[in-house]
């Protein structure tokens, strides 16, 4: 049995992953070395950010689980993959406290208007200009997976009136006032003085936030994304920031990572934009070993694993 790891694991997570599997090889190839070790691979844990050889992969039959050390799945759920009998499982919730924070940074960061009063200090400027609450406001939470539903959670105590929409509706939400199904968005969206989104980029949630669905967000409301990049349309997002209709919005991912140099969305007014940083944490490589190691306990004993994926759908389905 031969483990591939593709994240930044140190010694003690590789002793800690033999522990638990004594009589498999475990490789940490990085990004350096992912590209060759994969086709070796019988289990995958990481997340692949240079081109890896999935055909040769599959086609090699040798690859039996990936487990991915991100909540996106995209980098993975490649159509051999998802039409093989390869076994997906996700990180999904592993960094939600760190998303959440970020998201909350983010969105206080536009409505404190924070980015203004650093121009003003750095021009030593002491002006009050409006800045505008989030507590007591209507927040849309589009995608109400592991990090939608820990920042319902730390939206809760900011007295915010809380909407969601996800692919399964009925899941429980004790801290939402109303969690409805993607056809809902419309309906949702000119509520809202915030929209988070924190949904997983598939075929059906790509470049969602177009010009269309923007303007149908509620004139003057914040767009926070701490999901994917490719979830909304650049140009449109720009556009919407410079004619006025959005207030303000606060990025952590982009639709091209990073930006092109002439890309319009470094000068977009209004635009906060952090280098895809929301899930770091210096607990981040503790955690994802953990996880791991207890789906490599659970894969040898049949159990079923944890954020096993329906790769169908793009991420895993709500436990029952």
């Amino acid at each position: 049995m031969r483990i591939v790891l593709c994240y930044p694991a140190e010694s003690r997570h590789i002793e800690q992953i033999q522990a638990v599997y004594p009589d498999a090889t475990v490789v940490s190839a990085g990004q350096e070395r992912i590209a060759e070790e994969l086709p070796n691979a019988d289990i995958f844990c990481g997340h692949a950010k240079v081109p890896v050889p999935w055909e040769d992969t599959v086609k090699a039959q040798r690859l039996r689980w990936i487990q991915s050390s991100a909540a996106g799945l995209d980098h993975c759920l490649v159509s051999c993959v998802i039409n093989s009998e390869i076994v997906v499982s996700s990180a999904s919730g592993v960094l939600a406290d760190q998303v959440a924070e970020h998201a909350l940074a983010l969105a206080t960061g536009c409505s404190r208007k924070i980015p203004l009063f650093l121009r003003q200090q750095h021009q030593r400027e002491f002006i009050r200009r409006p800045t505008r609450d989030l507590t007591g406001s209507t927040v849309l939470i589009v995608g109400f997976g592991g990090n939608g539903q820990r920042l319902a959670e730390v939206l809760h105590p900011l007295k915010t009136r809380t909407l969601a929409t996800d692919y399964f509706p009925n899941r429980p939400a004790p801290l939402v006032d109303h969690l409805g199904g993607p056809d809902e968005l419309y309906d949702l969206l000119p509520q809202a003085d915030f929209v988070f989104l924190t949904a997983p980029l598939t075929d059906q949630t790509r470049k969602m936030f177009d010009a269309s669905t923007l303007s149908a967000m509620k004139p003057g409301a914040v767009l926070i994304n701490v999901a994917r990049g490719g979830l909304v349309v650049e140009q449109a997002v720009v556009d919407a920031l410079e004619s006025g209709h959005l207030d303000s919005a606060g990025f952590d991912v982009t639709p091209e990572e990073p930006p092109a140099a002439n890309s319009p969305l470094w000068t977009a007014p209004g635009l906060i934009i952090t280098p895809h940083v929301g899930g770091q944490s210096g607990k981040r490589i503790d955690r994802m070993t953990d996880l791991f190691c207890e789906n490599i306990i659970r894969y040898r004993s049949g159990r079923p694993l944890i954020n096993s994926v329906d790769k169908k759908l793009g991420f895993p389905p709500p436990v029952s």
